[in-house]
């Protein structure tokens, strides 16, 4: 178990030296293709062969959720028809650690007939791949953490490591935001996290209004009809003067010696209430519903009321 436990360790090291390694070996060619990256029409064409292709597979994935248009190409198949996929105005980023991968450089003279640029990462610099870049980033490892020093485990994890900093400086150079990458991730938990408060609630005619001079009577039946237990008290002009709510309703009744039906809501709502607006996350709107103990919240603009949510509406999307 000893035995098992440091090599264990011992090739965890290696994969860490390696990383090391490829970050002190970073240059201005990383910087080059970024910049060949964004400044692009094109999508961002990802090809290996083997491990390669499967490191290759996750960049790609990681690159299209964060803002880069990207797709995989297996080389196999591009000399097979696909190449009829690629624009001119790609980027091509080819993997392959020994740079010799036939498959791969093979694939060259082809992708220099289409005219797309090409960027190799790779960890022979002098290789034949390499020669035939228009850009080269530097994938060099001291050796495998394979025991035998022949698996691919410390390339590939480089590989891995290179491509995620590729994604990384590419969201930072984009300014890609959380609510950017919420538009790329509609489902799981991760997208219901980045749900705005415009994407829950209810605008139009689906608005719970009333206006300030509406008698109680009235109010109650209106209420009825929306089945939010509140309605947005406004102006015709739209200006966020108060909210009604059955609480309100209920403590009326509670305090009114001679209570009326035919007073007016101004006389009874309740004066600048607690809002949000429509760019703010559901999940803090949430939250403002649970400190302050309500269930709904007009939604506004510059003071206006463009909208309504209410609890239910946060529940049935899931967000909690």
């Amino acid at each position: 178990m000893k035995n098992m436990l440091e090599s264990a360790k011992r090739i965890l090291r290696y994969e860490a030296e390696a990383i090391e390694t490829a970050s002190k070996n970073l240059d201005e060619n990383f910087s080059k293709a970024i910049d060949l990256i964004l400044n692009s029409q094109g999508r961002l064409v990802v090809c290996g062969m083997g491990k390669s292709g499967l490191i290759g597979h996750k960049i790609s994935a990681t690159l299209s959720s964060t803002g880069t248009p990207s797709f995989f190409l297996h080389p196999g198949e591009a000399l097979h028809g696909d190449l009829g996929m690629i624009r001119d105005n790609d980027v091509m980023l080819l993997l392959s650690n020994s740079g010799e991968t036939e498959e791969i450089v093979k694939l060259v003279p082809f992708l220099r007939r289409i005219g797309t640029a090409i960027v190799a990462m790779v960890g022979e610099t002098n290789s034949s791949l390499a020669r035939m870049a228009d850009l080269v980033i530097n994938a060099h490892v001291p050796r495998e953490a394979c025991p035998l020093n022949l698996a691919p485990t410390s390339s590939t994890t480089v590989a891995l490591a290179l491509g995620d900093a590729i994604a990384g400086a590419l969201i930072e150079a984009r300014s890609f935001s959380q609510r950017d990458f919420a538009r790329f991730h509609p489902s799981g938990s991760l997208g219901r996290k980045f749900v705005s408060v415009k994407d829950l609630m209810h605008s139009g005619t689906d608005i719970p209004k009333a206006s300030p001079d509406m008698i109680l009577k009235d109010a109650v039946v209106k209420m009825s009809q929306f089945g939010f237990g509140a309605l947005i008290v406004c102006n015709e002009e739209n200006d966020l003067l108060g909210i009604f709510t059955d609480g309100d309703l209920r403590r009326y009744f509670e305090k009114a010696e001679n209570a009326e039906l035919s007073i007016p809501l101004n006389k009874i709502m309740t004066a600048n209430p607690k809002h949000t607006t429509p760019d703010r996350l559901a999940m803090e709107a949430l939250k403002t519903m649970e400190d302050k103990s309500i269930t709904s919240l007009p939604v506004a603009e510059s003071g206006k009321v463009i909208g309504f949510l209410h609890l239910h509406d946060i529940l049935r999307s899931r967000l909690v």
